[in-house]
């Protein structure tokens, strides 16, 4: 199984950290960008080739995963506030679950790293059929300090786009 790790201004160190946790169980394919996003001097993308969901955190190990949230928080802290660092983990399944963490307040950011596992609790509910639009191909959550837990944003099916507000999913057109 191969992941990815796509990245700007990060530091040959940190993905050396990150490669020695993650090269036991996946192929590392690492991909040197240019900058995109000029909100932000660091930037990191990461492929992981599986579902979200409990059976991942036990075949991959919940020290190691605990590990790399480490890892991303030492790279915010070497930073500092503002927006510094951008990180967005990739679950390639079905849905594709993605979550982007771009907090200034390092606080925040640690918190929100430290709550990613709690959403497995809620993925049943928050991918029931009944609940989300038809052929949801990819969801991303984003971390919204003020309620302090992760919030469904957006979810994109071949050739729609929605957004989540209150506790509906509307079409952006």
């Amino acid at each position: 199984m191969k992941t990815t790790l796509r990245y700007y201004g990060i530091s040959p160190w940190e993905i050396e950290v990150l490669y020695g946790f993650l090269n036991s169980h996946f192929t590392i394919i690492q991909d040197e960008i240019e900058p995109d996003d000029e909100k932000f001097v660091s930037f990191l993308d990461m492929e992981i080739p599986l579902q979200f969901n409990e059976a991942f955190f036990q075949w991959f190990d919940f020290k190691r995963w605990e590990k790399i949230k480490a890892v991303f928080k030492e790279m915010k802290r070497r930073r500092g506030s503002g927006n510094a660092l951008k990180i967005r983990i990739n679950f390639l399944g079905k849905p594709k679950i993605v979550f982007t963490i771009d907090i200034e307040d390092r606080q925040w950011f640690d918190n929100a790293l430290e709550k990613i596992d709690f959403v497995l609790e809620l993925l049943p509910y928050h991918l029931d059929p009944k609940k989300i639009p038809s052929n949801i191909s990819e969801i991303i959550y984003k971390f919204d300090s003020d309620s302090i837990r992760w919030r469904l944003n957006t979810a994109s099916s071949e050739n729609k786009k929605y957004t989540f507000r209150g506790d509906i999913w509307k079409e952006i057109i």
